[in-house]
């Protein structure tokens, strides 16, 4: 009986401490294929849109599988090679310019702007970051109108003016509002130091505040690229000549209105292709992106 008692506890200790580590695995394996088959059904349309541009136009509906045995490039090259209105370079080039553009008017208009909310005392500055603030409560639509009459008195219909001038004057109250947050949450103390070094604001805004600021400089950048380069409504209504069309109106150039035959093959090609800044992008800006979202002052 003596025996028996002592080691009964060991014994299901032991047993305590094998059966652990199996349940631990088994639960760590059912975690990670239900992440996984929550990661399948969310890239599942990007997959089926990269095998689509693979098959050739009359099959691409016929299932939905992600690819076929009857592949072909076709689809890319009717695409690129004007499959549209015009070779499709053209809209990446449009592209490219107002999104370029526009992340530099942002960077500069917003930052500026930050920095001056943050930093600057001058009279009305909360009642003037409030108007501010409550610019984000105004749908895009009730601008619309107005910014299209005041562009057309101008003008600057058919151009690029009205899709990246707003940039440069700091419109996006989001970004400045961020970049305010950002720049209140550095110690004053560097630039109380700098100013004794006979540092003036611009010194101070141009060697201490941006390159601490560089993780809300990089959210600023990588959503105002996204964000210009998915605009649609802004390229059409202000951009009615096709050779300043972007990469959203080259695309809907695809379509057939009429309802005749519309060319998804290129189509799908083409937004395969247009997604590769954005990838390229948010890749580049990744880092910056992780620590403004993390970063919270001073580590």
């Amino acid at each position: 009986m003596t025996t028996l008692s002592s080691t009964s506890p060991k014994t299901a200790a032991m047993a305590r401490l094998i059966k652990k580590p199996k349940n631990k695995v088994w639960i760590s394996v059912l975690r990670h294929f239900v992440l996984i088959l929550i990661l399948f059904a969310m890239l599942y349309p990007l997959l089926w849109m990269v095998g689509a541009s693979l098959r050739p136009n009359n099959e691409i509906f016929r299932s939905l599988g992600l690819f076929s045995g009857n592949l072909t490039f076709a689809n890319y090259v009717h695409g690129w090679t004007g499959g549209g209105a015009l070779s499709f370079s053209r809209y990446f080039l449009n592209s490219v310019t107002i999104s370029g553009l526009s992340v530099v008017g942002n960077l500069i208009a917003c930052s500026l702007t930050a920095y001056a909310f943050a930093r600057l005392e001058f009279p009305l500055k909360r009642l003037l970051f409030a108007v501010l603030l409550g610019t984000l409560l105004l749908p895009y639509h009730v601008t619309l109108v107005p910014q299209y009459i005041l562009f057309n008195k101008l003008n600057l219909i058919n151009t690029f003016v009205p899709l990246i001038l707003p940039h440069f004057l700091g419109t996006d109250a989001f970004f400045v509002f961020l970049m305010v947050q950002f720049i209140r949450a550095l110690p004053t103390d560097l630039d109380d130091a700098a100013r004794i070094d006979g540092a003036s604001h611009w010194q101070i805004f141009v060697r201490i505040i941006m390159p601490l600021a560089l993780p809300a400089i990089g959210t600023t950048a990588l959503f105002t690229f996204i964000n210009s380069w998915n605009d649609f409504l802004g390229p059409l209504l202000y951009l009615s000549n096709t050779s300043e069309w972007t990469v959203p109106l080259g695309l809907n150039a695809f379509l057939d209105a009429t309802g005749g035959q519309s060319s998804y093959g290129a189509l799908f090609a083409m937004a395969t292709l247009s997604l590769a800044p954005l990838v390229g992008f948010f890749v580049a800006f990744q880092r910056l992106l992780i620590e403004g979202i993390a970063t919270s002052g001073i580590k």
